[in-house]
């Protein structure tokens, strides 16, 4: 739908960045046939545009390069919280970065975007705190976005968090942001294309539209002039491409790309994406769902 200072030994965190930036003197390196019936009934189609978990994966070592000069406290700071981004650590994570809510640093700002929407989503958060977080991570993206147009990461984050917003808003509103979602994500791409996570996202938000279930297309119909559409081809373009970038990074990407061939009638495809995902080493809660869905798409294609 993050590293800083990490060698590509944490490349399979998720949302990562491929970019340098240059921060005091210091180089910070960063690495998201519609008749057929077994995906009906899809998190996908029911809830539209709702963006993938995009779980922490952090299952790989963390290493810091050698700097010859100190950092100051922010710096130590955003060193610090991808670290604990990479652990998933992210009550941890949330409380360092917090007081950094009024900071004027994108890089700091889309990092709290990240970690509060991360936060709203544990299942220990009550509905009412799930909502605030979801608002509080957009104003952060927002700002990120306002104080630098050009960082990847805040059109990213600002996408995601938009998205998440849309369930609080009601389908008219969710629909006419998946517009604005939809260029942020094809800019986030623009200015780095070797992140896979992007991709990802944007692939999710073409299938999300090619398996619109038909009353809720005819809503956006009645609303909308034009409203989005999207194919499973498009989908599986981009879901390939973020594998290009960056292979076996993600398991929901996996998953997706088995939906995707499955949906095209590719049954051989299908099978060999979706087995890639089941086998998907289960570091968190989002991959032993999607084991759970490759396993049950396997038994009904293979039953």
């Amino acid at each position: 739908m993050a590293g800083i200072i990490l060698t590509r030994s944490i490349s399979r965190s998720l949302l990562p960045a491929s970019k340098h930036v240059k921060t005091k003197g210091l180089t910070r390196q960063y690495w998201t046939p519609r008749r057929k019936p077994l995906l009906t009934g899809g998190r996908t189609a029911t809830l539209l545009l709702s963006l993938p978990a995009l779980s922490f994966l952090g299952s790989k070592t963390y290493r810091r390069l050698h700097v010859v000069h100190a950092l100051d406290k922010a710096e130590e700071d955003l060193e610090q919280a991808d670290y604990l981004y990479s652990c998933g650590d992210t009550e941890k994570l949330h409380q360092l970065l917090l007081p950094y809510k009024d900071s004027e640093d994108a890089e700091l700002l889309w990092r709290l975007a990240r970690t509060s929407r991360d936060l709203g989503q544990l299942s220990t958060v009550a509905p009412g705190d799930k909502k605030r977080l979801a608002y509080e991570a957009f104003e952060y993206a927002k700002r990120a976005l306002e104080k630098d147009d050009a960082c990847f990461a805040a059109h990213k984050w600002y996408a995601v968090c938009l998205s998440d917003i849309g369930e609080y808003e009601g389908i008219k509103v969710k629909i006419g942001n998946s517009y604005i979602i939809k260029e942020h994500l094809e800019r986030a791409i623009e200015l780095n294309p070797k992140d896979a996570t992007s991709f990802h996202i944007l692939g999710y938000w073409c299938f999300a539209f090619a398996e619109l279930p038909w009353y809720q297309r005819k809503v956006a119909a009645m609303i909308f002039a034009s409203p989005p559409t999207a194919t499973y081809e498009e989908a599986l373009e981009f879901f390939l491409k973020a594998e290009e970038v960056d292979p076996n990074f993600y398991s929901m990407n996996l998953l997706m790309l088995g939906k995707a061939y499955l949906m095209l009638g590719e049954k051989d495809k299908a099978i060999h994406w979706l087995s890639k995902s089941r086998d998907y080493p289960a570091h968190n809660e989002e991959d032993r769902e999607v084991r759970k869905q490759a396993l049950d798409l396997l038994k009904k294609i293979n039953g």
